[in-house]
């Protein structure tokens, strides 16, 4: 149930293209609404009319800023897209190829350094169900201070007569005084600009972006629902431990060593000995990694987590980082899972 749940609400964008096609004859979708905030609270949040998401003007979005970025900052790599630009994900530095507990050739995403506290998603209930075709509402993007590619579900409860769309801000749902209920629920949803793509997903998900509303302009991300995810101890997004390995390692005093030095490669390929503790189906599995670096030195002999853990350690607990696993092959060594899931 939580997993439908969860899926339903990063997918809800899917949703909405069908009612807004089912709305009219011509699929064109909901009319914009044209009396603004103050008409939509005045008539309950939703008289006032519906907006339309396919011509609502887009949120700028740059991942890569310095308000935003730790290990992709554009000002230290000119080749990072622009701000607005689309980002392929499916491109080095983006995605890495590494290794599961057992030796499984895995393969995951890069959205950088991220906190432990998600932010907000807004997700709309009438009468017990979903708002169908009601855009997700977040009060932040990337750079914004309390942006989180994990965001907790917050569910709006709003009027059985409620036009979908018609509330399109955090601004709105208070002005409106629709009741807001936090849940223990997290999805994994990074915000990006329009046009990305990030192919690959561990599961059945469609990859296409999903779209929501942002202080009433439409917001992209990417959903990476491999693993349903609830908060941890103080309402924290839960965190899985990773072992990886720079070409120089972490050395508080050279600003060129671990990340911006690069991962250790096999010879000719894109294949790592980073190693994650765990994979999706296990319980304590999240794509939020606690990342520690072992030797460099080491790197022919690691092959599954139990080498790792066991390699000289050359820097413990460096940040968090978000990082979804998208692909699991075969076992390389056959051996079993240390983290014992």
């Amino acid at each position: 149930m939580m997993s439908a749940i969860v899926r339903e609400v990063c997918l809800v964008a899917l949703f909405t293209v069908a009612a807004c096609t089912s709305n009219n004859g011509n699929g064109a979708g909901p009319t914009n609404d044209a009396g603004g905030a103050a008409a939509e609270a005045s008539s309950g949040g939703g008289d006032a009319g519906a907006k339309n998401p396919d011509t609502a003007p887009i949120v700028s979005v740059d991942r890569f800023s310095d308000a935003f970025a730790h290990l992709f900052k554009r000002s230290a790599n000119s080749s990072f897209p622009a701000a607005n630009a689309p980002v392929d994900c499916d491109q080095g530095p983006f995605i890495t190829h590494g290794l599961g507990p057992a030796g499984e050739k895995v393969s995951y995403y890069n959205f950088d350094v991220l906190p432990t506290t998600p932010a907000p998603i807004f997700v709309f209930f009438a009468g017990g169900a979903q708002v169908a075709g009601q855009l997700n509402v977040v009060d932040v993007v990337p750079g914004d201070p309390g942006y989180n590619d994990f965001w907790l579900i917050s569910k709006v409860t709003v009027p059985s007569d409620y036009v979908a769309n018609s509330v399109t801000s955090l601004a709105e749902i208070t002005a409106a005084g629709f009741p807001i209920a936090p849940t223990n629920m997290l999805v994994n949803c990074p915000v990006v600009p329009a046009g990305s793509t990030a192919k690959l997903r561990y599961t059945s998900e469609s990859s296409a972006l999903q779209r929501g509303w942002y202080r009433d302009k439409v917001v992209n991300y990417f959903s990476f629902d491999e693993h349903a995810l609830t908060t941890a101890s103080g309402g924290a997004v839960p965190t899985a431990p990773i072992f990886v390995t720079f070409n120089i390692d972490p050395d508080p005093n050279n600003p060129m060593s671990g990340p911006p030095s690069g991962f250790v490669t096999e010879p000719g390929t894109m294949q790592t000995h980073n190693v994650i503790s765990v994979l999706p189906a296990a319980a304590s599995y999240s794509p939020l990694w606690t990342v520690s670096a072992y030797k460099s030195a080491s790197f022919p002999m690691v092959s599954n987590w139990t080498t790792a853990s066991q390699s000289p350690v050359a820097g413990a607990n460096l940040a968090n980082v978000n990082c979804p696993v998208v692909e699991v092959a075969g076992s390389v060594d056959g051996g079993p899972d240390a983290a014992g899931d």
